[in-house]
């Protein structure tokens, strides 16, 4: 099996350092049935107290009414999930890939489990990401 690659949107809100405040949040989307695949959770660095969640993916106007109710919004950064068989020096050969076109890496998450990997990169644009899936496109079939 290849390669998937697709644009994904990420949900994003503050949160508040606190026992209890990721449950609220995630227990809100799980409800309205979302089986998310990409948390991470942050502090922010503005001050004490606060942090900031990333999930996705949300799918249907059930899941993302739960998140806003929450406090959660659509975020307006360029996504691409790749997701397909791991392999020694995927994540250099991709970052390699994406540095020798010129599109600069914003964020990324990445994990393998077993012989599976999941990549979750964030670009500067949509027409970054666009190029960025095209190239890598090419690059892993």
């Amino acid at each position: 099996m290849g390669f998937e690659i697709t644009k994904v949107d990420v949900w994003v809100g503050e949160l508040e350092d606190r026992p209890g405040a990721l449950c609220e949040k995630l227990g809100a989307v799980m409800r309205a049935g979302a089986n998310l695949e990409f948390m991470i959770v942050r502090p922010l660095s503005e001050g004490p107290g606060r942090g900031v969640l990333f999930i996705a993916p949300l799918r249907g106007e059930d899941q993302a009414r739960a998140a806003e109710e929450v406090g959660l919004r659509k975020s307006r950064v360029q996504v691409l999930r790749i997701e397909g068989p791991d392999r020694p020096g995927l994540g250099a050969g991709i970052a390699c890939t994406l540095a020798n076109a010129g599109i600069n890496i914003r964020g990324l998450s990445a994990s393998a489990l077993g012989e599976r990997c999941l990549f979750y990169i964030r670009f500067d644009s949509d027409t970054d990401l666009v190029r960025a899936a095209q190239l890598l496109t090419r690059e892993l079939a």
